[in-house]
């Protein structure tokens, strides 16, 4: 199934909730609604552990303390808690990583897509980050982010 229609600047977030997995070992629940007032970076990320996604994820730490008191951040993949959590240790990372086993997170944000490598398709997300504003409208949409290149796009972003 692809993903639904991509939020655009000045849409509405699509609402969510999940689990989180923090970066203290523990898992809570959460949903846009607790991030009223404030702005949020919805990090869509292909896969834990792999080459772009770990550099990418490295680069956020990397410049947290740049990001830290402007913007909460939560990355968002499909994988598991269990490998979630792997993640987040092995790496250090100062932000949560949303769960989204069941795939709702990136349908409502149109980051569902077919990808092709190497002659073959299959489904998959497209790294893409959305910059939500205090008032829940989307702020900024970073699409096709390069991972060495996103920590700089979303301070640009920001300011």
């Amino acid at each position: 199934m692809l993903g639904g229609v991509k939020p655009q600047v000045g849409d509405p977030a699509p609402e969510f909730a999940g689990q989180l997995a923090l970066p203290d070992g523990t898992a809570r629940p959460v949903d846009l609604k607790d991030f009223r007032g404030r702005r949020l970076a919805l990090v869509f990320y292909p896969r834990d552990a792999t080459p772009g996604c770990t550099t990418q994820a490295c680069a956020l730490r990397d410049g947290w303390s740049e990001l830290e008191g402007k913007v909460d951040v939560i990355g968002v993949s499909i994988d598991p808690l269990k490998s979630h959590h792997r993640f987040i240790e092995k790496h250090s990372l100062p932000y949560p990583l949303l769960v989204d086993e069941e795939r709702k997170l990136v349908q409502a944000f149109g980051v569902w897509v077919e990808k092709s490598m190497y002659g073959r398709t299959s489904m998959g997300t497209e790294r893409t980050t959305f910059l939500i504003g205090t008032d829940g409208r989307i702020e900024a949409v970073l699409e096709k982010v390069k991972p060495k290149e996103h920590l700089q796009q979303l301070l640009a972003a920001l300011a």
